[in-house]
């Protein structure tokens, strides 16, 4: 009978406790392993969150953590916070999930676990966010919540009481909503950078409207004592805006129909604009009697004129053309000729203006017009003479160029006369302008008028002003009206800057 080695007995059993324990070992890093796999691996984000060794509940309540929190806005020196809900934003945490378990789950169980045994992590994924924002809600929210609150609107200029000048308006701060929704959404889509500043853009003064400067003329009137009869009519010829009005000793009149005045020398206008229809572009003779018009309001260059379309009917004429662009209320019905020797009465015109007994003017039966219909002239001639349009050329297609209609300006600028709407310009301002008036028997001057286009830096304009006094239209106070209502007019389209 054999005896055993005891070093053989000792040997196997401890290699059987060697054999035990790496069972033991091996089936506790299985255990290990298993709980690690149902959790993510270390280093995985979702949506930048860190999601690693935690499950999908834990990293879900992360996630939506991190995502409900406020955005931070600043703007105009105040902090606002945004809630995520409130402007429509939401994650897509389900799908988020439901991709990091793709991931979890990709390698096989045994290929990990073996992995783990070496010590090799498993390889981490970045799930990327997957979030809505409905973007309808934020613009109104910036538009309702943030910008209705915070922007600055922009001040207009305002008309100074007892003065014809403007009160400079303030520029104001408005929200870049379109650089603000970018901005925003990025914040939303950041775990981290959830701060943002919001930039403005700086907007310009307001002009002040064209009432308030109609309000601002008829101010300087009644604050200038004429207690006479006034129309002015003014038209802005860039975006055809017009002020009309009518004032008897401060009193409102209706300007429909228009307020007839004595139309004196500013009925040369219609005059010269008739010579070109029917005698064609001046020649060398006509271009003198047309500057001597102009340069020196020559009444008998007027009748040469007038003769030049009918040596009998002239005046007639101009009043028919006038007529053919639909003005009314402006006629010619005899020759100038002289004070002392008058020529005879044509024609007696009854117009809708003068057949008005609510208002007192004593228009002259030899020429009349009104302030809206000269006015409208004058705009006839500049569209004619800008850019070929306008009712002159319409009425008139055969006989009027625009050239011609240049020409007019041309002949117009040449009145230097210094006063009335020419004295409230700066110097060198354009204007192509007639100035009227005209003594009676006496002496006496009741009508004082001045129609023209202005052109200057912030926008051209026409301005006609015309004035009857009953007794007596004097210089010393007309003049400085007409002047300080031309330099409002002037002020209003050119605003000084703040």
């Amino acid at each position: 009978m054999r005896t055993r080695n005891p070093s053989f007995l000792i040997l196997r059993i401890i290699s059987l406790i060697f054999i035990v324990a790496a069972v033991v070992v091996t089936m506790f890093q299985l255990v290990n392993y298993s709980r690690e796999r149902n959790n993510y691996p270390a280093g995985m984000t979702i949506g930048g969150v860190s999601v690693g060794g935690v499950n999908a509940q834990i990293a879900s309540e992360r996630v939506l953590q991190v995502y409900s929190q406020p955005v931070e806005i600043q703007y105009a020196g105040e902090i606002i916070h945004i809630y995520p809900t409130v402007i429509g934003f939401s994650v897509d945490i389900e799908s988020m999930l439901a991709a990091a378990d793709l991931a979890r789950t990709t390698s096989s169980f045994w290929g990990g676990f073996w992995g783990s045994l070496w010590n090799r992590p498993r390889p981490a994924s970045a799930i990327p966010l997957r979030a809505s924002l409905i973007d309808e809600q934020l613009l109104a929210y910036l538009e309702t919540e943030v910008a209705a609150r915070y922007d600055q609107p922009a001040t207009a200029a305002q008309p100074i009481a007892g003065s014809v000048n403007f009160e400079v308006g303030q520029p104001g701060q408005e929200l870049n909503i379109g650089r603000a929704l970018t901005l925003i959404e990025d914040a939303l889509r950041s775990p981290t950078n959830r701060v943002v500043t919001l930039s403005y853009e700086q907007t310009a003064p307001t002009r002040p409207t064209i009432k308030n400067l109609e309000i601002l003329l008829k101010q300087i009137i009644n604050l200038s004592g004429f207690d006479g009869v006034i129309g002015l009519y003014l038209a802005n010829m860039q975006n055809a805006q017009e002020i009309h009005f009518g004032l008897d000793n401060g009193a409102e009149l209706s300007v429909t129909p228009d307020i007839p005045f004595t139309a004196s020398s500013t009925i040369k206008i219609p005059i010269m604009i008739s010579n070109i229809i029917h005698h064609g572009t001046p020649n060398e003779k006509t271009d003198g009697f047309m500057k001597d018009v102009f340069q020196q309001s020559d009444n008998a260059a007027a009748d040469i004129l007038m003769t030049q379309i009918d040596a009998f009917q002239g005046p007639l004429i101009v009043t028919e053309d006038m007529q053919a662009l639909g003005l009314e209320n402006t006629f010619m019905a005899g020759f100038f000729c002289n004070p002392a020797n008058p020529c005879p009465l044509l024609r007696r015109y009854t117009t809708p203006a003068n057949q008005r007994t609510d208002v007192f003017t004593n228009p002259d039966d030899y020429n009349q017009t009104t302030i809206s219909d000269i006015g409208m002239l004058l705009t006839d001639i500049y569209q004619c003479s800008e850019s070929g349009g306008g009712a002159l050329l319409a009425a008139f297609p055969n006989q009027l160029t625009q050239g011609d209609c240049r020409l007019m300006i041309d002949y117009m600028v040449q009145d230097k006369f210094g006063s009335l709407l020419q004295a409230g310009l700066p110097d060198g301002t354009k204007i192509a302008h007639k100035h009227g008036f005209v003594p009676d028997r006496f002496g006496v001057v009741h009508d004082i008028s001045d129609a023209g286009i202005i052109y200057t830096p912030g926008g051209n304009f026409v301005l006609a002003i015309y004035t009857y006094h009953p007794v007596q239209g004097i210089w010393g106070e007309v003049n400085p009206l007409f002047v300080e209502l031309t330099q409002a007019v002037y002020n209003y389209f050119n605003l000084s800057s703040p």
